[in-house]
C-alpha cells in the first residue's frame, strides 16, 4: 500500500475511533440517566410496598372488625329473641278487660277489679284474686264519645 493510501486509511480509522468514542460518551450519558431512573423507580416501588404493607394492616383490622361486628350481630339477634320470649312470658298472666267506662275505677284500679270481677262473674274466688298490677292501655281520652280504654291486669 502506498503511503497516501495508508494515510487515508489511518485518517479513516481515526474518524471511526472518534465516532465510536462520541457514541460511547452518548451511551455513558444514557446509562447515567437510566441508572438515575432505575434508582427513582426503585424508590417508587419501595414506597408502593410500604403503602401496600400499610393497606394490608388496615384490611386485616377491618376484617377483624367485621368478624367482631358479625359476632355482635349474632349476639344481638339472640338477645332480641330472648327479650321477645321474656316479654311473651310476662304477658301470659295478663288479661284484658273491655267495656269498663273511663274513670269508673277511681284512683285504685286494683281494688276496683278485686271488688267488681267476682260480682260480674257471680261467684266468689277461693283463693281471692291477686293482681300484680293493672292499668288502662293507651293515652287518656278527652272526649266522652270515645270508646273506653281497655284495662290490662296481671295476675299473680
Amino acid at each position: 500500500m502506498s503511503e497516501d493510501a495508508q494515510g487515508v486509511s489511518m485518517d479513516r480509522i481515526l474518524q471511526e475511533i472518534s465516532s465510536v468514542g462520541r457514541k460511547l460518551k452518548g451511551m455513558d450519558t444514557a446509562m447515567v440517566a437510566l441508572t438515575a431512573e432505575t434508582r427513582s423507580i426503585r424508590l417508587e416501588i419501595a414506597g408502593f410496598q410500604s403503602q401496600i404493607s400499610g393497606l394490608d394492616h388496615r384490611v386485616a383490622a377491618v376484617e377483624s372488625q367485621v368478624a367482631l361486628q358479625t359476632d355482635r350481630d349474632q349476639e344481638l339477634l339472640h338477645l332480641r329473641s330472648k327479650l321477645t320470649d321474656l316479654e311473651d312470658r310476662s304477658r301470659r298472666n295478663n288479661i284484658c278487660f273491655l267495656g269498663f267506662p273511663e274513670g269508673i275505677e277511681g284512683t285504685d284500679i286494683l281494688s276496683y277489679l278485686r271488688d267488681t270481677l267476682p260480682k260480674l262473674a257471680d261467684t266468689t274466688f277461693d283463693p281471692p284474686l291477686e293482681f300484680q298490677r293493672a292499668h288502662r292501655l293507651g293515652l287518656k281520652r278527652q272526649s266522652g264519645k270515645d270508646r273506653p280504654r281497655p284495662i290490662i291486669a296481671c295476675f299473680l
